[in-house]
């Protein structure tokens, strides 16, 4: 059986304050094509669907096409929410859809039942679980010892109706840990969100949403296919594409890469003022990119960003590396944040601010508040 693994297509998203609609609308065309010429049995989106728990109606619009498309295809298509989206308003007429062959992840509530596709060898099982919390999970078994949220998946997991003998396929959306992240994603501080690869081994394949750099984790039976496009400039070196699954009989998987080409790539190009404004440079490269342009020029260039654009109609960024910006040192405090529990960081801040560290009493009612809090976060 094959099928495309798609995922955090983040439709309506802005970056640098620039819409990305345009850009979405064309990438997901060449996904079309994709599947004219592969055809597969099905297409998985494993999460962050939208951008935003509320969309725009443009975005809301460009997806709502994109799934007419493929169900005039006659294309089963599998998608769960992400982190970035309504679960409530994603599912709204899922039932409805099941008719035509999309299959919408309802909000968890602790009975997950498989999509069954058939091939000549048999059955494959899909495993349609959306971006779960703890407190979501530890309100359907609450006997069950669920604190993180690997205990959470492990515990899903646990109480589905798998049969390991037939194949298994996962479709979920969680931050798994070892992946290798950037700048795009939203991470908990301390990486309290990660979940340990084992709760998966039950699965033929697992395929994962969430983390934007295309990667498998430990093996290609467990793999995120990254992000369609390039959605901050620590993307810069990524190569985006679709991954195109082929599972055989029990235990036999292959994977293969399908480039995406963007209408507009995201670069980055350094030097001085002068060197890129000079004819010779910038007729060697695409002035319509969307670009970061870092400056060496030790001094900063008046009212750049309006001149550079003369030239560079998708200048999106500018910056400067001189010695100036070198001496600075400044502190990679989303990296920081991210080694750092969040009882941690609060810590921190309160013997800042009172000149003394905190009291045994008060980092065990800290450490309970703000479980509480992440728990109940929508």
């Amino acid at each position: 059986m094959k099928f495309l693994h798609l995922s955090d297509l983040h439709i309506g998203k802005r970056v640098n304050e620039v819409s990305m609609l345009d850009d979405q609308s064309d990438i997901l065309r060449q996904i079309l094509e994709l599947a004219d010429a592969e055809r597969p049995d099905a297409v998985l989106l494993a999460g962050d669907i939208y951008d935003k728990s509320v969309p725009s109606n443009e975005a809301v619009a460009l997806f709502d096409d994109f799934l007419v498309q493929l169900a005039a295809r006659r294309l089963p298509v599998l998608l769960i929410s992400g982190n970035h989206d309504s679960p409530e308003r994603l599912a709204f007429g899922a039932r409805l859809l099941d008719a035509s062959g999309i299959y919408i992840s309802p909000v968890y509530h602790g009975d997950i039942r498989p999509v069954t596709l058939t091939d000549a060898d048999g059955p494959v099982r899909f495993w349609l679980l959306p971006f779960i919390k703890p407190a979501q999970v530890k309100r359907f078994f609450p006997e069950e010892a669920i604190e993180s949220y690997t205990d959470a998946c492990r515990a899903a997991i646990a109480h589905l109706p798998i049969d390991p003998a037939e194949r298994n396929v996962l479709v979920t959306h969680q931050f798994v840990t070892g992946a290798a992240t950037c700048e795009s994603e939203e991470l908990s501080a301390g990486g309290a969100d990660n979940v340990d690869a084992s709760v998966f081994d039950v699965f033929d394949y697992v395929a994962l949403g969430h983390i934007h750099s295309p990667q498998n984790i430990g093996s290609p039976r467990i793999r995120y296919c990254g992000t369609p496009l390039k959605y901050s400039f620590s993307e810069v070196g990524h190569h985006k594409s679709v991954t195109i699954v082929t599972l055989g009989k029990k235990g036999n998987l292959t994977l293969r890469l399908s480039p995406l080409v963007p209408r507009r790539d995201l670069r980055e190009i350094r030097g001085s003022f002068a060197e890129l404004t000079k004819k010779s440079f910038y007729e060697c490269c695409s002035t319509e990119d969307y670009l970061h342009v870092i400056l060496t020029d030790e001094e900063d260039i008046p009212e750049a960003v309006g001149r550079l654009r003369l030239i560079y109609p998708n200048l999106m960024k500018l910056s400067y590396d001189n010695t100036r910006t070198r001496s600075e040192n400044i502190i990679d405090a989303a990296a920081d944040v991210q080694r750092k529990t969040p009882l941690e960081l609060f810590a921190e801040l309160y013997e800042a601010q009172n000149n003394q560290p905190m009291s045994g009493e008060q980092r065990a009612f800290a450490q309970e508040l703000i479980e509480s809090i992440w728990e109940e976060r929508p």
